[in-house]
């Protein structure tokens, strides 16, 4: 998405220390994370209360717990070497994976580094809060939590740190994430600001919706891409391309631009409806509560006692 550095008072920047050049080195990246999931940790600690996890037996890969021995059950599911330990007999039990592997994506490509005047934070940095926030609470419930392409899905106690550390290791920041691991009755969040040719992203939604998982978008903006109040002569930037284009006039471009922006969010939220998916719309001016309230609902099964509908405005 091109945004503007104008003349004037148009003083809005893309931060010259995008997530590309970060990446390059492990040093930075290692200076910028921390104090991110610290916030992730305090937003998370006011949402905990109340998420109920959904781990349970059933049929799986990944061990769960040892149980005792019903009377009545075959014998064949008696584990010998755990029962030879003492005087008891243990059933091995495998975790029910058919409806809590949670797959979490922040889109950390350039245009995500852009901040306005009218917010606090890059998109880069409130996505990649909320991802990690949203580790945290499915980990304190039990979740398998994991990174298309970069982390496989745990319940891990400390899922949050271990994924900010998968971060350091991405080699190329995607938009959206690869979809060949992702499987039948798992939920899949992304964090990005789903700018992307309307073209990429309703085949990316086509292909994960056609695997039935579920989706969660949350479409991270920053409130000045949903007001553009530039004026006069201003410049706008591609921060993906650095190709640039001046306006002599750009308030002139206001409505085409406004037309155009909401034809993108209404097609995706027509898509994400259409797949029983969630969509919700969150601007980097708001508390990063506010989405996580959002997917805890759709995420725990609760969306409709919530009265939420599936979509946030």
């Amino acid at each position: 998405m091109a945004l503007a550095r104008g003349s004037g008072d148009n003083k809005d920047v893309i931060e010259r220390q995008s997530w590309p050049q970060i990446l390059t080195d492990s040093r930075q990246i290692a200076d910028a994370l921390p104090d991110l999931l610290v916030e992730a940790k305090q937003v998370a600690n006011t949402l905990v209360v109340g998420w109920h996890g959904r781990r349970r037996a059933g049929p799986g890969e990944s061990f769960w717990q040892y149980r005792p021995f019903t009377a009545g059950e075959p014998m064949k599911r008696i584990d010998w070497r755990r029962s030879a330990r003492d005087d008891h007999l243990y059933v091995r039990e495998r975790e029910w994976e058919a409806a809590h592997t949670v797959w979490l994506w922040a889109d950390l490509s350039a245009s995500m580094a852009f901040r306005s005047r009218l917010a606090p934070v890059t998109k880069r940095d409130r996505a990649l809060v909320l991802l990690l926030g949203l580790a945290e609470l499915l980990a304190k419930t039990g979740e398998r939590v994991g990174l298309p392409g970069v982390r496989r899905p745990t319940s891990d106690r400390q899922s949050a740190e271990r994924i900010a550390a998968s971060l350091t290791h991405v080699s190329e920041p995607a938009s959206l994430p690869d979809n060949h691991e992702i499987r039948r009755f798992s939920d899949v969040v992304v964090f990005a600001d789903l700018l992307d040719p309307i073209e990429k992203i309703t085949g990316w939604i086509r292909q994960v919706a056609a695997t039935g998982a579920r989706g969660h978008l949350v479409m991270v903006l920053d409130p000045i891409e949903e007001t553009f109040p530039f004026s006069g002569r201003t410049e706008f930037r591609d921060p993906e391309s650095g190709e640039r284009l001046t306006a002599g006039r750009a308030e002139e471009w206001r409505k085409a631009y406004t037309d155009r922006l909401e034809a993108q969010r209404e097609t995706i939220r027509d898509l994400a409806r259409r797949a029983g998916w969630t969509f919700v719309l969150h601007h980097t001016d708001r508390p990063a509560s506010e989405p996580l309230l959002l997917l805890h609902s759709r995420l725990s099964g609760n969306l409709e006692a919530a009265g939420l509908g599936g979509h946030a405005p």
